[in-house]
């Protein structure tokens, strides 16, 4: 399952140089490699827009050098091309100045004027290496590109964009399609990344996939091809309780959260599902659920009859819980046994003012699965949501899942997933509870954590994008039989 997980692997810019370098001690020359990238951006462009006047902004290294063959095909495919170069052709070095050389047409210096009269910009300034703000004439072109409305299709990168946080420190301007070669960065993926790049072409330009054995990529865009080998399937010859049995902590006041997360947990396939209620609240749950067992709770809030079941293999707190002490308490009381854990929304933030105390307590398997709020309550901020994720998973040896547009799961030995197909529909009151009791009911089956939790982010968002508009929390675990039909039927 390596080599299908590969082909959804996310390069860092140095492990793209790599990449690059291995493949020319394979015996492919940069200059062919740059050769086929240029063609490459011209075949997409071709393929895209009709002829049309065009300007190609290119940069002083390898991603100019990319956009020189990009001109001289175009211009062999009828296109009218204007080039300009940021810098002094007599300054380009080694493939990108041989690339020049082959350019045939006038160079014209830096300017926003070489957006006059264009109908269609090729950026080729800067690639997914480049990670601080554009100066002088390049973030003058690219400030005016940006306010001009005019299409552009971008080389690796938007320029100004970081390839491997998304994130942009200065002007950069919106592509309508990014070319970039072998494998996407995290950059194209991450926000605002994923949306300055508008579509997103990865082109084949001779890096055998070989290369990938030595590089190790630890971070992947989310797909089935990463974890579909590990999905639990029913099988003929097993029962309920080889399903596993989830335990959903209910709230007292807040009891719709609980009760979605129970009906995803069990939607996804684990044998039992039992929601602890409080007392007070126990005929609310008891009269809205039928095939999840409703068990009463005592006063003081305590756990510990019913995780005397030693059949409960994953415990869910925090939806509907509430901020308070016995939360708090309850959390702790999970986290001493050895069963897997899900924590969710308050269960995280009641830890606001003891952060430490949380961490230490994790002593076993866990997934944490805050949103931006949750999240700054109890981890240290700054950095892309790549780093902080990644940063939390450390810090806390629990899988993390910080959920947004661009969800980041991480695990505590360094990998880590994007998830992108998120639709925005899912920015609604309680999906979040749902994707605690999809991800609880892939661990009650025995899915690895990591695993289960990135293929929970993945089914929940193709669950909302198969419903569409009009998504309500409620909607998403009836739409799971339909996502998981699909999914086995086409893998």
């Amino acid at each position: 399952m390596k080599t299908a997980a590969y082909a959804y692997a996310l390069l860092t810019p140095s492990q793209m140089y790599a990449a690059d370098e291995a493949a020319m001690k394979a015996g492919v020359s940069g200059q062919v490699l740059m050769e086929a990238a240029g063609a490459a951006v011209a075949q997409a462009i071709i393929a895209r827009w009709p002829p049309g006047p065009v300007s190609v902004l290119c940069g002083p290294g390898n991603n100019g050098g990319d956009g020189f063959v990009a001109a001289r095909h175009l211009r062999a495919a009828g296109w009218p091309v204007r080039l300009g170069l940021l810098g002094a052709p007599d300054a380009l070095s080694g493939d990108a100045a041989h690339h020049a050389r082959l350019w045939a047409g006038a160079i014209e210096p830096m300017s926003p004027s070489l957006l006059d009269g264009a109908g269609l910009v090729v950026d080729a300034l800067f690639g997914a290496g480049f990670s601080r703000p554009l100066e002088g004439a390049a973030a003058d072109t690219v400030s005016v590109l940006a306010d001009s409305g005019l299409p552009v299709c971008a080389v690796d990168v938007p320029s100004g964009l970081d390839g491997e946080l998304g994130m942009a420190p200065g002007p950069v301007a919106q592509a309508c399609l990014t070319v970039t070669f072998f494998r996407k960065k995290p950059g194209h993926v991450l926000l605002p990344g994923r949306q300055l790049c508008g579509d997103v072409v990865v082109a084949d330009i001779g890096i055998p996939d070989a290369v990938l054995d030595a590089i190790e990529p630890l971070f992947f865009e989310n797909h089935p091809a990463l974890w579909l080998h590990q999905f639990p399937w029913p099988r003929v010859d097993t029962h309920k309780y080889q399903r596993g049995h989830a335990l959903v902590v209910g709230g007292r006041v807040m009891t719709g959260a609980a009760r979605l997360a129970a009906t995803a947990c069990a939607r996804m396939g684990a044998g039992l599902v039992t929601v602890a209620a409080p007392l007070l609240s126990w005929p609310i749950y008891a009269s809205a659920l039928t095939s999840i067992m409703v068990h009463p709770v005592r006063e003081s809030g305590s756990l510990g009859d019913i995780l005397a079941d030693a059949r409960i293999n994953v415990v869910v707190l925090g939806p509907g819980a509430g901020i308070s002490e016995l939360t708090r308490r309850q959390a702790l009381q999970i986290l001493q046994g050895e069963r897997a854990v899900v924590l969710d929304a308050d269960a995280i933030s009641v830890f606001g003012n003891d952060p430490q105390v949380f961490f230490d307590a994790i002593q076993g398997p866990c997934v944490l699965t805050p949103h931006d709020g949750e999240f700054n309550r109890v981890f240290p901020g700054g950095g892309s949501r790549l780093e902080r994720a990644l940063s939390a998973a450390q810090l806390s040896g629990a899988v993390v899942v910080l959920k947004g547009a661009d969800t980041v799961i991480a695990a505590p030995d360094g990998r880590a997933v994007i998830n992108s197909n998120a639709p925005p529909q899912l920015a609604t009151g309680g999906t979040g509870d749902v994707l605690a009791g999809m991800t609880a009911g892939l661990i009650a089956q025995g899915m690895p954590l990591f695993e289960a939790a990135a293929a929970a982010v993945w089914l929940h968002g193709e669950a909302a994008r198969l419903f569409g508009i009009g998504l309500i929390s409620e909607d998403l675990p009836g739409m799971l039989p339909r996502v998981l039909r699909r999914l086995r039927r086409c893998g």
